[in-house]
């Protein structure tokens, strides 16, 4: 069974989540998750939501997604941010009421007008001197206020004090020297970098709280929020201080809804279908190099063919024999050009990735060792240089990379897609063979030998 002849693989989707607005993006998500039929070039067998929940097989499974994003886009980060995320809401409602009424609920509106006090701060900055001689006499230019003003209508202005009295220490600093790592509580660690991120956004860390969770909300801020963090996720300064600001109030999921949707939308509307993209490639790099040569090989014989029949005294109908160097060929080279070797095809058989080639090689510590790093949402950075199948594979020879170690596919809709596939190829290689065969043949023949 194959999937309609008018089909397109995925095309490939560049980043582009910032021009996207909220509203969007949330229609957008609810409509992919509620969606049926292709969509996408996707079929539902192999829909985010399947995959998540674990509905598929090799090699589209939710450890082969992040493997993915962990080798080939570099943004596993969307993924462990998100998998922590939907348990986190679990173990969240899983309390008992009497410590969920101790984080309250972030509502939209509060998010909204968090926002729109963080324009009205900015645009209370003072200007330039610079900016202030070029709009002189304009429009632009905006009321000043002298220090005076601003400090007497602030009621809650006192006078500096001196740095050196004990008591003109910030609550900050004070709060950041206590929370400095020692061997009997690592875990401070974390918090002190939290706090770092929360001073950056000028917001006011309250570490020690008996808000359910507040010891793991500072981990994840230290994991995936703070500046140079090993997971930084990829936010809007705007979206990383609404988060920060609403995390200063609760420990409620509902603190992260608007990141969480940036995060989904990026997981749905592209990491999603250039996995299925890069999935249905079935052969590396150098054996689709090797197709594509064998596809160009083909096409070049069945018209060398074609000539020396041509010119010979063989009558017209021999010259169909080129027939079978222009199917070949041309159809190699279309499977190739989507990513795909044909002969591979014919067995149903896609090439082991590199991770996953030494992986199986020493099963016992190499596959296990890689689920636990990519899948720990609390782990260390995705960085991959120095795992030692790196150096491996980069001393094979073309050749072995030509003829890796085969696997069979066990997702049938991925076997459906490669399928409709070679068949589209195939059906172009008979047009194509049809019109050069049949130019071939209406040529006189030569009788030069």
């Amino acid at each position: 069974m194959v999937y309609s002849l008018t089909y397109r693989r995925p095309p490939h989707v560049a980043s582009s989540n910032a021009s996207v607005n909220g509203e969007e993006k949330t229609r957008s998500i609810g409509g992919a998750s509620q969606s049926s039929g292709m969509s996408y070039g996707i079929p539902d067998a192999l829909s985010f939501d399947r995959i998540i929940s674990g509905g598929t097989c090799p090699p589209c499974t939710t450890r082969d997604f992040m493997n993915y994003l962990v080798y080939i886009e570099y943004s596993a980060e969307n993924l462990q941010f998100f998998l922590w995320y939907r348990d986190y809401v679990k173990r969240f409602n899983e309390l008992p009421s009497s410590e969920r009424v101790l984080a309250p609920e972030w509502t939209v509106e509060q998010a909204e007008a968090e926002a729109s006090t963080n324009q009205t701060n900015a645009a209370q900055v003072p200007m330039s001197k610079e900016a202030a001689a070029i709009l002189k006499g304009s429009d632009f230019v905006p009321p000043s206020v002298s220090m005076v003003e601003l400090k007497s209508s602030d009621p809650f202005n006192t006078p500096p004090r001196t740095p050196t009295t004990v008591g003109s220490i910030a609550p900050f600093e004070s709060a950041e020297s206590e929370l400095q790592p020692t061997a009997k509580n690592p875990g401070k660690s974390f918090q002190r970098k939290a706090a770092g991120a929360f001073a950056e956004a000028d917001l006011k860390w309250q570490p020690f709280t008996i808000q359910p969770f507040r010891e793991e909300i500072a981990r994840v801020i230290a994991i995936y929020l703070a500046d140079s963090s090993p997971r930084q996720l990829n936010l809007s300064s705007k979206e990383r201080a609404s988060l920060l600001h609403a995390l200063t109030n609760t420990t409620h999921p509902s603190a992260f809804t608007r990141v969480i949707q940036t995060v989904e939308w990026s997981l749905r509307h592209q990491s999603h279908p250039n996995f299925i993209r890069w999935t249905i490639c079935n052969g590396n790099r150098p054996r689709v190099i090797f197709a594509r040569g064998l596809g160009v090989g083909g096409i070049i014989g069945g018209i060398v063919a074609a000539i020396l029949i041509t010119l010979s005294h063989a009558g017209r109908g021999w010259r169909v024999l080129s027939a079978i160097g222009f199917l070949i060929g041309v159809a190699t080279l279309i499977c190739a050009w989507k990513g795909m070797c044909i002969v591979l095809h014919g067995l149903h058989h896609r090439h082991l990735r590199p991770w996953e080639l030494f992986a199986e090689e020493d099963d016992t510590s190499g596959s296990v060792e890689l689920k636990k790093h990519s899948f720990d949402t609390m782990g260390t950075s995705n960085s991959y240089e120095d795992e030692p199948w790196v150096a491996q594979y980069e001393k094979r020879n073309v050749i072995r990379k030509v003829f890796d170690r085969e696997v069979w596919i066990q997702e049938p809709a991925l076997r459906q897609i490669q399928d409709t596939i070679c068949l589209q190829a195939l059906g172009g290689a008979l047009i194509i063979t049809a019109v050069s065969v049949g130019i071939f043949v209406a040529i006189p023949k030569g009788n030069f030998f």
